[in-house]
């Protein structure tokens, strides 16, 4: 059946009982809704109009438990009509909700046995429908896992069957991926990864001018954005506030996903090369809070280099002998602070000063000191660069420690 059937189904409910029907989905996002008969409210309009309602509605209702219902009840609205509620369910499987808003206070029997043989037959064709959802994405992910693979000869296959599958037309020339990831939780029940997976997917949605294709993995997912022109900072923003909103409703609230931008390509033989920029550009938000839950690829400055190092070998190489002396003997734990501050201010002593606020001469006397330790000079470009890199391989390699939990 096909979603004409679904509308038909609502139409010929409302038409013989003369209420406005409307059928939503798990989420209570509108499916298909009937013409009105006078009875509709301030709730309906709303969700007809935007094709959901309200999320403090939306946890209202979902409190009340219809989410476990087998047979249809009445629901309290919390500033609207009471309604009938007849959960939408095929082989067990929830799959909606099927709606009559209660004009008069009362439904009678005919009426609550006619919406729950309208939910079962509604049943039927949302389980087809996702069915054929879930075989068609189950093919898409296959062929954008294969687009990203190592192997050449897969990702050249993957490309033909993109084009095969004719998913965007070829005036869309610019693809970008935007990875999530969804930081470790205490929490590993099946439950989470699906709130996960569907809150990718309700980032999907977001895009509206454009091809988006997804795939995910647990706790992990990536986004292709196919478009005409290269996508806006606004477009990405908006994706991963869709997302983080949905999980964080429907998800665990104390781990929020972050997000990583890679660079747009115009080929899709080179959309690996977003791909393993955008994990990068991930790992960097997931590492490094100051960066943000969102990191572009290409703003990230030597933490692009020093990402790529596997996370072993970067663990090994933050142990600079030079700075570890520094740790060691500095007695009041503004050594390392000031050089840091020092090369992130480019060298300039008066702004590094006004930075720790200090006088020059205090931090002329802390540089001193620092050469006298390591025994390197700040005049020096290859001690200069060796030490900087040094504090930021420390940064990276303190961040790995608590994610890993070392």
């Amino acid at each position: 059946m096909s979603d004409r059937d679904l509308q038909s189904i609502v139409d010929e409910l409302a038409e013989r009982l003369q209420r406005s029907v409307a059928i939503d989905d798990p989420a209570i996002r509108l499916l298909a809704a009937s013409r009105h008969f006078g009875d509709e409210d301030a709730m309906r309009v709303s969700s007809v109009m935007n094709r959901a309602v309200e999320p403090r509605i939306v946890d209202h209702l979902l409190a009340q438990g219809i989410g476990r219902w087998v047979a249809p009840a009445v629901v309290e609205v919390e500033g609207g009509a009471s309604r009938l509620c007849a959960p939408v369910r095929c082989d067990g499987m929830l799959l909606g909700y099927l709606w009559l808003i209660d004009k008069d206070g009362t439904f009678t029997e005919q009426e609550t046995a006619a919406a729950g043989e309208a939910a079962d037959t509604a049943g039927a064709v949302l389980l087809r429908r996702l069915l054929l959802h879930e075989r068609s994405k189950a093919r898409q992910e296959g062929i954008l896992r294969e687009l990203v693979s190592g192997d050449p000869a897969a990702r050249a296959q993957a490309i033909e069957d993109l084009r095969a599958e004719q998913l965007f037309g070829v005036e869309s020339g610019h693809f970008t991926v935007l990875a999530v990831q969804c930081p470790a939780s205490r929490t590993t029940a099946a439950p989470r990864e699906v709130a996960f997976e569907a809150a990718v997917e309700e980032g999907v949605r977001t895009v509206h001018d454009g091809v988006a294709l997804m795939a995910a993995n647990r706790s992990r997912a990536w986004i292709l954005l196919v478009q005409r022109v290269p996508p806006s900072r606004a477009l990405a923003a908006a994706v991963a506030e869709r997302i983080t909103t949905r999980f964080g409703r429907f998800g665990d609230e104390n781990a929020e996903p972050v997000f990583g931008v890679g660079g747009t390509v115009t080929a899709l033989g080179d959309v690996v090369t977003s791909y393993r920029e955008a994990l990068l550009a991930a790992r960097a938000a997931l590492l490094l809070p100051g960066i943000g839950s969102l990191a572009r690829w290409g703003e990230l400055g030597p933490y692009e280099l020093l990402l790529k190092l596997p996370p072993e070998d970067l663990l090994d190489a933050s142990g600079v002998p030079a700075l570890a002396a520094v740790e060691r003997e500095d007695t009041h734990d503004v050594l390392l602070t000031t050089l840091t501050e020092f090369f992130d201010h480019g060298g300039n002593i008066q702004r590094t000063a006004d930075s720790l606020r200090v006088h020059r001469a205090t931090l002329y006397q802390r540089l001193k000191r620092i050469e006298q330790i390591t025994g390197c000079s700040l005049d020096s470009g290859d001690d200069r660069l060796m030490l900087h890199l040094g504090l930021k391989l420390r940064v990276l390699a303190a961040a790995y420690r608590d994610h890993l939990g070392r």
